[in-house]
């Protein structure tokens, strides 16, 4: 049998005080009502050796703050979403705050429900990664508790969002490595295509291939997953009949499908040589451990959960919030 949750009830039984006195000295409020300091410190003891813990649930009713913050991301394994939720919640931790995080697995229902549990929970603030573009859904949802948008924006939803500048830096990078690589080919493999990353991320690399007429671009989309990586590798590889000059991945969840399709066919001394470049959206500190060429976007993930918890401070506050643009930075590995 489960164990008897310890009660307020239980406390004042043992102590022979009532429940409101009781009550008073563990909410710290024992000095104000002229409560002996002995008595106080006899009540906290035996609270504290019966194993007492406040009810969260009565408190926040009586408050109208659960102090909880739920986030939802896309993938727990996903290394830039995870860096994010860690910046985040220790700032929550350090401003009393609790950060509670769910998954929805890039599954439009499996965040439908992964929000009805955290609105079950009394949450005081939501942040999701929007996993589709129905403006109708997350409008709803933000008459019940005040919602914020990461990584993605879903359009005419009139909800806040914290996203990286990544357009231009996609550009810049494709820009760089069709000029110093001198490429006729370049592949592009993205995630999906409804999503507001996957279409700036698409963008910047034609923007990057447009500049240099000369250069054929190769499309694949399908999701971020490491699996889609790996098909669409699989894939550009039939269509052009040998490996691409260069590929950028969207993200780099796909870029591990790209490296594990490589080294199960043994192509690693294709980039090892140079004869096919890689760059990918998103960045991991291992890229710097390996001995491939492998240019990356880094996003500033301290920088948003930054901006995160400053909108919701804002919010607590009664302040307005605003949509917040986090700059990428390249880094070159030649």
């Amino acid at each position: 049998m489960p164990a008897k949750r310890t009660t307020l009830a239980d406390i004042a039984r043992l102590t022979g005080l009532s429940t409101t006195t009781v009550s008073m000295i563990l909410n710290n409020r024992g000095e104000q009502f002229k409560i002996k300091p002995e008595t106080c410190q006899r009540v906290k003891q035996i609270a504290q050796q019966q194993g007492y813990r406040a009810n969260i649930y009565a408190k926040s009713l009586k408050t109208q703050r659960s102090n909880v913050v739920g986030l939802i991301i896309p993938d727990l394994t996903n290394y830039g979403f995870a860096c994010t939720a860690k910046n985040l919640e220790k700032l929550c931790r350090e401003n009393d705050l609790q950060l509670v995080i769910a998954c929805s697995d890039d599954n439009p229902q499996q965040e439908k429900i992964a929000i009805e549990r955290l609105l079950d929970r009394q949450i005081d603030f939501l942040i999701t990664a929007p996993t589709h573009q129905d403006p109708n859904y997350y409008s709803k949802i933000k008459k019940q508790v005040p919602l914020l948008q990461l990584d993605r924006y879903v359009p005419n939803s009139g909800l806040n969002y914290v996203i990286s500048d990544e357009q231009l830096k996609v550009s810049t990078l494709v820009g760089y490595m069709i000029n110093t690589y001198e490429l006729k080919e370049f592949v592009y493999f993205g995630g999906q295509l409804e999503l507001s990353p996957s279409k700036g991320r698409l963008e910047g690399f034609k923007q990057g291939c447009n500049a240099h007429q000369e250069v054929e671009q190769w499309i694949f989309q399908h999701t971020y997953q490491p699996e889609s990586g790996y098909k669409m590798m699989n894939k550009a590889v039939q269509q052009l009949g040998h490996l691409p000059q260069a590929v950028f991945t969207a993200s780099y969840t796909i870029l591990e499908g790209v490296l594990r399709y490589i080294s199960e066919n043994q192509k690693i001394d294709a980039v090892l040589q140079k004869k096919m470049h890689l760059a990918t959206f998103d960045d991991h500190h291992l890229l710097n451990a390996l001995p491939l060429h492998i240019h990356s976007i880094q996003q500033d993930h301290q920088q948003i959960a930054q901006h995160l918890f400053r909108l919701i401070q804002h919010y607590f506050n009664q302040q307005k919030l605003e949509n917040c643009l986090v700059d990428c930075h390249i880094i070159y590995r030649d």
